[in-house]
């Protein structure tokens, strides 16, 4: 039973799940007396959607670890009117009523209220594609979504997962732990959009290794019937192969459920999303848009951007919420940094900020740094390689982006960048971040430190980078990792000279060629490019080094 108090205020929430719950939970910290009804269209108000491919796939075991809160739940904790089952129709403005119907009887009502907050959230997108309506083709956006998907898996023994983005790899993942033929299709040349593509081959590798059949830059046209009883979907390419598996799972991006706020008048962004301010208040002061729904500032560019993820949406909800109890109190949502991360399977990568392809859509200036480095203290047990890509800005050294991948760790380095990109920290500043140092956990000059000291190498031309192996001929390649490693994993066409042996064999390279240097990680062959810059050589250095190029490196499917 509701708080018989008269209410401070009446404010009416459509969707739960992460920015609706969070919305109400913070509405009532600060108003215990406002009458606060949530209204969502599905039976579940709250759960972990990040982790439904991961109850698929049977990491997470117990499937009501997933529900954070429950209707009732929720009424107890909050004394909030929790209205599941029930889908919002229409919004009118001119009264402040939400029309409601309840799905399991019909019933109609109106809601009044003197603040909305729309939190509807996404639909997954799904194409007008011949047969696309055929009962095996799935999407995951709920907890009856995922039941729909672990049942059908269970029978089958061939998966199709199409589209390559963070959501497409989890179930790619889980599909394989399963025992599950995977197939992956993927309309760009790369999977993993989101990373540039020098940073996404390695997660490819690691699809192909594991035994992922993956197929880039290709499109599903269609879907037909097969004649195999346990396989009986066919999906054709845009290249005229014929997949035939059990189950198809579409995983191609969302579309905004914008529909209420388009009808009820409110402003939109060209893709469809509803314009918000820094407060998340709609063209109509009086009503929120929150998550999936809206558009916010990107971080940098101030474009208008969404980034579909619960740690955004959560912190829209405070906002919402602060800003209807304390007004201009409240601290305004700054912005997003699209910071994102994925597992798959030995290999994890992430990205914050711009990339490199965002930067050269805006015509901005920008450096690349790539270093590698371990997890932690190398002659510690354990250590895994990271990878990191450092964008920056040549004239004022800001931090304008970085990706990561590799094993352990990833996840730490890529949550310090992110905050380097929020505290609008420069690569001077990286150079002394003074971060936890003992073996097990780091390492005494961290990879992020690493990355400060190659920049501002760069940047005060102490080194000159390449990207990839020049291919062209006249061009001397020396390899100055020690003799085991360089036979280990040989680099065609490159010349073994460990480095300790680089001054006594400088009369045996010839000057007036141009050298590029190489080595495990791109730290010793910085070493030898200066021994060589200074005695008079055009040289560069292979960024990164030999373990940051999966081109160098071959890839063997997994036994």
């Amino acid at each position: 039973m509701l708080n018989a108090k008269t209410p401070s205020r009446r404010v009416v929430i459509i969707g739960g799940v992460a920015g609706g719950a969070s919305a109400a939970a913070r509405l009532r910290r600060l108003d215990e007396f406002a009458q606060i009804t949530l209204v969502e269209r599905g039976p579940d108000v709250s759960f972990a959607n990040c982790g439904l491919p991961y109850h698929i796939g049977g990491e997470i075991a117990d499937r009501s670890l997933l529900t954070i809160q429950t209707p009732a739940s929720l009424r107890s904790l909050l004394h909030i009117d929790v209205r599941a089952q029930t889908e919002a129709t229409h919004i009118d403005r001119s009264t402040r009523t939400v029309t409601v119907v309840d799905l399991r009887s019909g019933q109609q009502s109106q809601l009044p209220y003197d603040h909305l907050i729309l939190a509807p959230g996404a639909a997954p997108l799904r194409p007008s594609l011949p047969g696309i309506d055929r009962p095996e083709i799935l999407t995951l956006r709920s907890l009856q979504d995922m039941d729909r998907i672990k049942h059908a898996v269970e029978e089958v023994e061939s998966v199709l997962v199409i589209g390559a983005g963070f959501i497409g790899l989890e179930m790619a993942e889980q599909l394989a732990h399963l025992g599950k033929r995977v197939h992956v299709v993927e309309l760009q040349p790369q999977v993993l959009p989101a990373l540039d593509p020098d940073m996404a081959a390695p997660l490819a590798q690691e699809l192909v290794r594991q035994g992922i059949a993956l197929r880039l830059g290709t499109a599903i046209v269609s879907f037909e019937a097969s004649e195999r009883p346990h396989e009986p979907v066919c999906a054709i390419t845009s290249h005229g192969e014929r997949i035939v598996v059990g189950a198809v799972i579409l995983s191609i991006g969302v579309v905004p459920e914008s529909r209420l706020g388009k009808e009820a008048g409110l402003a939109l962004t060209p893709r469809g999303h509803i314009a918000v301010n820094a407060y998340l208040q709609t063209s109509d002061p009086l009503i929120y848009a929150l998550g999936d729904v809206c558009a916010t500032p990107d971080l940098f560019t101030g474009e208008q951007t969404n980034v579909p993820l619960g740690g955004p949406a959560n912190r829209q909800g405070r906002t919402c919420a602060d800003h209807i109890v304390l007004g201009e109190k409240a601290l305004p949502y700054p912005g997003s940094l699209g910071t994102a991360i994925v597992r798959v399977f030995a290999l994890t990568a992430g990205v914050t900020g711009l990339s490199e392809k965002r930067l050269r859509a805006l015509g901005r200036d920008y450096r690349v740094t790539l270093v590698a480095g371990s997890s932690h203290a190398s002659y510690y047990p354990g250590a895994e390689s990271v990878t990191l890509k450092l964008l920056w800005d040549p004239q004022s050294g800001d931090v304008l982006g970085a990706q990561a991948y590799g094993g352990a760790g990833v996840d730490k380095r890529l949550d310090i960048l992110a905050t380097a990109l929020r505290g609008r920290l420069t690569i001077d500043d990286l150079v002394h971040l003074e971060l936890s140092y003992a073996p097990p956990f780091g390492s005494a000059k961290d990879v992020v430190n690493v990355a400060g000291f190659a920049a501002t190498n760069q940047r005060d031309e102490l080194v000159r980078p390449v990207s990839a192996l020049p291919t062209e001929p006249g061009i001397q390649l020396v390899d100055v990792r020690g003799a085991a490693a360089a036979q280990e994993l040989p680099v065609e066409g490159a010349r073994n000279i460990p480095l300790a042996a680089l001054r006594d064999a400088l009369p045996t390279l010839e000057q007036g060629m141009p050298v590029v240097t190489l080595c495990a990680h791109g730290k010793t062959s910085y070493f030898a490019a200066r021994i060589l810059a200074q005695h008079g050589y055009n040289v560069r250095s292979l960024a990164g080094g030999v373990y940051a190029h999966p081109e160098l490196q071959p890839t063997k499917p997994s036994a």
